[in-house]
């Protein structure tokens, strides 16, 4: 009875042990959520199927596979998405962010991984001096909220332009379309993708040259955001992003979406670290 009993537990601990065995391996693998505001069309849009796709859509999934981390992405609106990740929502923010020295007091940054100028957009038919700021007056421009443009408008024409927020670019391009807006201040791939403004027969043009400077304002490029304290995740991605410039993955992935060169190519310093 005795032998019974006793061979009753070794199976039993054999068996707790195998299934505990079984839970641990899969504690250690590492998983990540990654914020992200959606859509941000080609970056970030929904396929007929409602799938989350575009070119950071790929390029995520490709840093994380070479990160070796089993990702996730969690949608988020762009004006909460430093909150969301403070709050433990998700694990980084993979969503266009430029990095810029006030969210660098709050957010820890991986290298840039693209950089692109911003671009004012007026009706082709519309006859405005961007850089004649008197004659701006009244006019009504729109913006995503909380976005560096919308940074921008408000320091550099607040004072003349009727500024018009957004939740997102969509929406700006929207009223532009349908007359509500005079101007629209934009990514220059998102306006290109939205827009079409660099057409003959486009219904829209540029107006001025295009910007990347102040850098105080547009920063150094887009990056991935993580909280502070999250080093070692950050260098994992630092050196998925070092990876995927270096052996051209990042050059093709570009190409599946972009005709312009977006590319913000890592230093040997940066990845040697």
């Amino acid at each position: 009875m005795n032998k019974w009993i006793t061979s009753a537990l070794l199976a039993g601990a054999l068996v707790s042990g195998q299934f505990l065995g079984q839970a641990m391996a899969q504690d250690d693998k590492d998983t990540v959520r990654l914020g992200i505001d959606v859509p941000y069309e080609p970056f970030v849009m929904r396929d007929a199927d409602g799938k989350l796709e575009g070119f950071e859509i790929d390029l995520g999934n490709e840093l994380c596979a070479r990160a070796n981390l089993e990702c996730s992405w969690v949608e988020q609106s762009w004006d909460g998405i430093i909150p969301g990740l403070l709050a433990r929502k998700y694990d980084a923010i993979l969503s266009s962010m430029a990095i810029t020295p006030e969210r660098e007091r709050q957010v820890m940054f991986s290298l840039p991984y693209y950089n692109t100028p911003s671009v004012w957009i007026t009706a082709r038919d519309r006859d405005i001096d961007i850089d004649d700021k008197a004659s701006l007056k009244g006019l009504s421009v729109g913006v995503q909220r909380g976005t560096i443009r919308d940074v921008y408008v408000t320091q550099e024409y607040g004072d003349v332009l009727d500024i018009h927020r957004y939740g997102s670019s969509q929406e700006v391009v929207n009223d532009l379309k349908s007359g509500r807006l005079d101007l629209t201040f934009e990514d220059f791939p998102i306006a290109n993708d939205a827009i079409d403004f660099r057409q003959e027969d486009s219904p829209y043009k540029q107006l001025g040259d295009s910007i990347k400077t102040p850098t105080s304002i547009f920063g150094k490029g887009a990056a991935m955001a993580f909280r502070q304290r999250d080093k070692a995740l950050a260098a994992k991605f630092d050196k998925a992003i070092c990876e995927v410039y270096a052996d051209g993955t990042f050059d093709k992935l570009m190409g599946e979406y972009f005709d312009y060169d977006l590319s913000v190519r890592p230093s040997e310093a940066d990845c040697a670290q």
